[in-house]
């Protein structure tokens, strides 16, 4: 059993993290800027900024680390936070290897993501391509990534690189699709929805971290899951299982990309330049290399991880849509000039 430290343990993935770890018998804390009100006897909840120095050097001291698991990020789509994204994103993740590097910790996780790249692949990514974020998130992330590799000397870093992360409670921009389900909405597509985009599974995310405590290298590792199937599939899994009467509707697909840009430029869209491009697109990763070298095999398919969230949100949509003070994956973002799509729908 080991004792961790995880960096944004009260949002949505870390949350997760945090609660088959102590169940496991390990020992864990948690940095995070929103509250923690998980309760467990062998978590430790810190509310507080990992660009703070003072109380990284404060924690490093008090506990002996075995492990850190680095998943706190700020996203592009919370516009308030954007001001902060990028120094929380990339000087937060240099001093949190710096005080490993510091204190002797040895293993650190990261939890990186395809926003490295804002085009559509003909064929799944390794990799070896040649990252070309569009947007500030991506890009915060792919410095990381590199801060993280000079290190290699002295901090063993596993990378993951995750497409969206898919679970019971995951809402955010998904949480957008839920409600227009669950209202009978029609689902309006960008293009003719055999695009195909991957999704990987908390759970099965999770299972890879811990797999990578035994990889003692520096490694950057796809993470996904299998049979991909295009958005038209796995959107009527969704509704077929919820008992819904959406249907999809089909759209021209380059009229939508230049009305969603329009609309994120003039502050009306929660769609961001990776959002507005991918979501018409193919993005699948590679994920031979991670079953080749840490024995990982992902559980759930797309459509099967969507419907679970979908339901967990029809199930807890009162409470969900009064939460406050939760991670931005928590809660439903703002609908902006979608919303008059309900009056079509």
């Amino acid at each position: 059993m080991g004792t961790y430290l995880i960096t944004g343990g009260a949002g949505f993935f870390g949350s997760i993290l945090k609660e088959i770890l102590v169940n496991n018998g390990n020992k864990c804390v948690s940095i995070d800027l929103e509250p923690d009100d998980f309760q467990h006897e062998n978590f430790t909840s810190i509310q507080g900024d990992i660009r703070n120095l003072e109380l990284l050097d404060k924690v490093f001291q008090e506990y002996k680390f075995d492990a850190i698991f680095h998943c706190a990020a700020l996203l592009a789509h919370v516009k308030k936070e954007l001001k902060n994204l990028w120094s929380s994103n990339v000087d937060g993740t240099k001093n949190i290897v710096e005080f490993a590097k510091k204190y002797g910790i040895n293993k650190l996780i990261f939890i990186s993501t395809n926003c490295l790249w804002g085009k559509s692949f003909d064929e799944p990514v390794k990799e070896e391509e040649e990252p070309e974020p569009i947007e500030i998130y991506g890009k915060s992330k792919l410095v990381a990534e590199k801060i993280l590799l000079s290190y290699k000397d002295c901090v063993n870093s596993v990378i993951f690189r995750c497409p969206t992360i898919i679970d019971e409670g995951r809402l955010g921009l998904l949480g957008i699709l839920f409600q227009f389900i669950d209202e009978n909405r029609k689902i309006w597509m960008v293009g003719d929805g055999e695009n195909r985009y991957q999704f990987i599974y908390a759970k099965d995310l999770a299972n890879a971290c811990i797999k990578a405590l035994d990889y003692n290298s520096t490694d950057i590792f796809n993470i996904g899951s299998d049979d991909v199937k295009s958005f038209n599939k796995v959107y009527e899994y969704v509704i077929m299982k919820a008992n819904s009467k959406s249907k999809l509707v089909h759209t021209p697909k380059k009229f939508m990309e230049f009305c969603m840009k329009a609309c994120f430029y003039l502050g009306i869209s929660p769609l961001g330049p990776y959002q507005y491009k991918m979501i018409s697109a193919n993005f699948v990763f590679d994920t031979t290399k991670i079953k080749e070298k840490l024995g990982f095999n992902p559980t759930l398919k797309n459509e099967e991880m969507l419907f679970n969230s979908y339901n967990y949100y029809h199930k807890n949509k009162d409470e969900i849509l009064n939460r406050t003070n939760v991670s931005a994956h928590k809660s439903v973002a703002g609908m902006g000039i979608i919303r008059l799509l309900k009056f079509f729908s």
